[in-house]
Formats: structure tokens, sequence, C-alpha cells
């Protein structure tokens, strides 16, 4: 099983909490000996989700946006995105340079082509520029990959 992540960044911590123990859960309902997680590793649930599946003892496939994307990211989260690197099975590039919405969306293409499932942690709002989660749902959508939809009942962003 394929699964690729998509996500809105910035969530507050306790969203955060309630994210992290959706991924966990629905992580745990697959046979990890077949699991490949398919993420671009940003700060956020792309992370989330790549330990998780880790954790449970999957395999990593990374797609890379673009060659800036990591300078792109909060400095904090380089460690993690490092981390995350060496772990990865796999590592897909868009063959793009600059980290921008284009490539954003460049590469939650190539991650939806990789995936026989997409877990979006959406709050089902439209997205805030091009490439954000909902664009990335919609493709999926239009692509024929199933859509599974990780929100906490009654959380905003902020």
């Amino acid at each position: 099983m394929r699964v690729g992540i998509t996500g809105h960044r910035g969530l507050s911590p306790e969203v955060e909490q309630q994210v992290r123990q959706l991924l966990e859960e629905a992580i745990r309902e697959l046979d990890a000996t077949e699991l490949v997680g398919i993420s671009c590793i940003a700060d956020g649930p792309d992370a989330w989700f790549a330990n998780a599946v880790l954790k449970h003892g999957g395999n990593l496939e990374v797609v890379v946006p673009a060659e800036q994307y990591r300078e792109s990211l909060p400095e904090n989260h380089w460690p993690v995105y490092d981390e995350l690197m060496r772990h990865a099975a796999e590592v897909h590039h868009t063959g793009m340079t600059t980290s921008d919405s284009q490539a954003h969306m460049a590469g939650s293409e190539i991650l939806v082509g990789l995936a026989d499932e997409l877990f979006a942690v959406w709050d089902g709002k439209p997205a805030w520029g091009y490439g954000g989660t909902a664009d990335v749902v919609s493709y999926a959508q239009r692509n024929g990959v199933p859509v599974r939809v990780l929100w906490p009942e009654g959380a905003t962003r902020e």
C-alpha cells in the first residue's frame, strides 16, 4: 500500500496533538510490511506522517519539490528533514530549482501519482494559496486517487 500525505502546516499545539493521533491510528490500520509512505517531509503533517510510517516499520519515499526546498523550510525543522532524508528508501525530484508554489504543486502531483491513497490533514476549506492542501486533494480526486481526510472534529486553523 502506497500512501501519500498532504496537510496544513502551522497548526496549534492542541490540533497538532490530535492530528498526530489521527495519523497514528490511520497508519496502524495498514500492514506495515506492505506500507510505503510518500511525503515531501515539510514541517507539520508531512514529517509527522513520515516518522509514524518509519516507527511502524514501513518504508519512506520522499518527493523534493525544488533544489532550494530544504532552505525554504523553517531552520528549526532542518534536522528533522535531514534525518528523514537519511531514512528515505527512494527520493523523487521535480527538477525545479526555486521553492515556490508552482514547485510545491509539482511535487504534490508527483506524490499523488505515486500513491494508491492520499491522507489529507485538511479542514475542508479552499487553499490559502496555489498548491495548498485543497488543491492537492482536488488533484488527487481528479486523478482517481482515494483521499482520506484526517481532521479533528471542531478543530480550526490559526
